[in-house]
């Protein structure tokens, strides 16, 4: 896949929203907790690559590679990125002025753009 511009991704991310909205079994309440939870599967997918890329599991052995690690990263940031979208349909800037103030208190205010 090619890079995405910060558009495209934001874009994406609107898109595959409507999808979930669109294909979704649950309103409401219901269907929000639904949604941020699928962020901790997400993570404890993560979590199985790992011991899987380290072999932790010795009935299992070397079960997947850092490359099924990146992966599940990957779904980890797009499930919290589209988790986002469903709270705000200004995600783009929620995100942008929390990782602004993130990098201020981490970096200082001279780091920051």
């Amino acid at each position: 896949m090619a890079d995405h511009t910060a558009e495209e991704l934001w874009a994406t991310i609107e898109d595959l929203h409507t999808w979930l909205d669109d294909n979704r079994t649950h309103d409401g309440p219901e269907g929000l907790l639904l949604r941020m939870l699928k962020l901790s599967e997400e993570v404890g997918e993560v979590a199985q690559a790992v011991i899987g890329a380290t072999g932790h599991n010795p009935r299992k052995g070397r079960s997947h590679t850092w490359d099924d690690v990146r992966a599940e990263l990957c779904d980890v940031v797009i499930t919290a990125l589209i988790a986002l979208r469903t709270l705000t349909p200004d995600a783009r800037g929620v995100l942008s002025e929390h990782l602004r103030g993130v990098a201020e208190r981490a970096l200082g205010s001279s780091q920051t753009p």
